[in-house]
């Protein structure tokens, strides 16, 4: 999870951004904030598919194989 001081700050450089530009420091400074925000969500969203499983109205399990697969990769890497 991204600090809050850090997402305040994101924020702040797109306000300034729009309004009045960036300094180049500014412009690497967003950049860098901003993949390290989409690292975490990318991250956060995997974690959540991981562990999602998918039931038909019989009560099959119909997960596709690609969820089963990244399920069982974190898994083997945690022993």
């Amino acid at each position: 999870m991204l600090s809050k001081d850090k997402i305040e700050r994101i924020n702040t450089l797109a306000r300034k951004s729009k309004n009045e530009g960036l300094s180049d420091e500014e412009k690497i400074e967003q950049k860098k904030l901003r993949e390290e925000y989409l690292k975490n969500v990318r991250s956060s969203f995997k974690n959540q598919f991981k562990s999602m499983k998918v039931v038909d109205p019989n009560g099959d399990d119909v997960t596709p194989e690609k969820v089963k697969r990244l399920k069982n990769n974190s898994n083997r890497n945690l022993h």
